[in-house]
């Protein structure tokens, strides 16, 4: 649904351009034709011609704003940070961009229960840094966490590099306020650890990707501040090796485990040669990189130290590296956080971001190379070991049409044929919406059409993502 189409007429644009200025603050509606998507889409290959981007401040404008479009049929695309990786927040045609980023306040935190009110504009960054503040953490972390909006995060149910430890935000996500279409304000906005008063409505906005309405404000749960943080990087020489470690440590280090990542030598190559980061330990195959997170230095140091000497007696990982302090905490994690970033220099990038059972995680990155073989410059493979996630990245030169072709339906046909996931963390978007039945019955496709009908029936919603285009 594009706004106004064939029929829209310069005199149309002026009246809706005057009336949303009357909604909002001039100088917070811009009204040009952006021909990239603004605020630097992290989107690969998806550009955009919206006429119009708004940047409403509080709810109440949000509600005005969605109610007018509702009533005259516009088409609306929510924008946050604008760090997704399958155009979920890009317009595709010439949709009414609705921008979080002036919705950037903290509406209240309890210092005893450790809920957070906010609006849904807030840096993820900038949450973490006030609730360190008062002795906190924000349960989510993330690479893009210095741009990443939390209203996003929570619209696409990021996972990210805590979800061992805190789970995900379908369980720490205590509340939120959401605008459906129609300029409805749905209020569930409490801090209630238990409410058994019928539906839990939050957890239908909660991976919607901004397709049944626009999350203004959310309430979430934070845990304390770990007092005792350590960080061990270790090498390891299969990934058989690297599964066994897996059980290993959290055998041994239970409570205190907060991260388990892994990554190949490739992708350790990529950080290497483009970002001239120091991998400080020989090269092998694999690398596994440990947090533990408690509130006893001692006692943490003592449950990692022993869980390091049984792993090296045993032969499951050939030298390693323990970071206590936090510049080499920081160095460390560079490592993997900044994987992406590093195969951003290396070429064009074609992303897949998996759910696998864990024995398979890495079967799918060893059959990608030997049937691409020299047709990619790069295939690797990393991830959260600890919750099934991988990321299959693989670069080129340039955009090519025959290597789109080696890789789509093979690793959504692959992925399915071992009952994962074709998104485990970054969602469907307009990319890959129409493969959603590799990983949702018919069924299941057909009852979020309903539901999306149900609570948009007009479609203005976000159009073209998530659901797939046959429906």
């Amino acid at each position: 649904m594009k706004l106004g189409g064939d029929r829209e007429t310069a005199g149309m644009r002026l009246s809706f351009s005057r009336h949303c200025v009357a909604l909002i603050w001039s100088k917070r509606a811009r009204a040009r034709i952006f021909n990239e998507s603004p605020q630097g889409c992290a989107c690969i290959a998806l550009r955009c011609h919206s006429k119009l981007l708004l940047r409403p401040k509080n709810t109440e404008e949000v509600s005005n704003i969605l109610k007018y479009c509702n009533d005259r049929n516009l088409a609306v695309t929510p924008q946050g940070g604008n760090t997704g990786l399958v155009g979920g927040s890009v317009p595709v045609f010439d949709e009414i961009i609705i921008s979080t980023a002036l919705m950037d306040k903290v509406i209240s935190f309890d210092q005893v229960s450790g809920s957070l009110v906010c609006q849904c504009g807030c840096i993820l960054e900038s949450l973490n840094q006030y609730l360190e503040g008062q002795g906190y953490i924000m349960p989510l972390d993330l690479g893009a966490k210095g741009s990443c909006h939390i209203g996003g995060n929570i619209a696409t149910n990021a996972g990210g590099l805590r979800l061992l430890r805190y789970g995900s935000l379908r369980g720490t996500v205590l509340g939120l306020e959401a605008v459906l279409p129609n300029g409805t304000v749905l209020n569930c906005l409490n801090s209630l650890r238990k409410d058994n008063t019928g539906y839990d409505l939050k957890q239908l906005f909660i991976g919607s990707e901004g397709t049944l309405g626009l999350i203004t404000a959310i309430s979430i749960l934070c845990p304390r501040k770990p007092s005792s943080v350590n960080v061990a990087l270790l090498g390891c020489e299969s990934f058989s090796k690297v599964l066994q470690v897996f059980t290993l440590c959290r055998d041994l280090l239970g409570e205190i485990l907060s991260a388990f990542e892994f990554q190949d030598l490739e992708s350790m190559n990529v950080v290497q040669t483009h970002l001239k980061l120091m991998n400080p330990l020989q090269e092998s195959p694999f690398y596994i990189l440990i947090e533990t997170a408690g509130s006893s230095v001692q006692h943490d140091e003592e449950k990692l130290n022993v869980f390091l000497a049984k792993a090296l007696e045993s032969g499951l990982v050939n030298s390693g590296t323990v970071a206590t302090d936090q510049s080499k905490i920081k160095s460390v994690w560079a490592l993997r956080e900044r994987i992406t970033e590093a195969l951003a220099h290396d070429g064009y990038v074609y992303k897949y971001d998996l759910s696998i059972p864990v024995e398979k995680l890495y079967a799918l990155v060893e059959e990608t190379r030997v049937r691409l073989g020299r047709t990619a410059k790069r295939v690797v493979g990393y991830g959260h070991l600890g919750d099934g996630n991988l990321h299959l990245n693989i670069t080129s030169e340039s955009h090519s049409k025959s290597l789109v072709a080696a890789l789509e339906p093979f690793v959504y046909e692959w992925t399915a044929q071992h009952c994962g996931s074709i998104s485990a963390e970054h969602g469907l978007g307009f990319k890959k919406r129409n493969h959603i039945y590799y990983s949702k019955s018919p069924e299941a496709v057909q009852l979020m059409q309903i539901l999306k009908k149900l609570l948009d029936p007009k479609g203005i919603m976000n159009p073209y993502k998530t659901i797939p285009s046959s429906g």
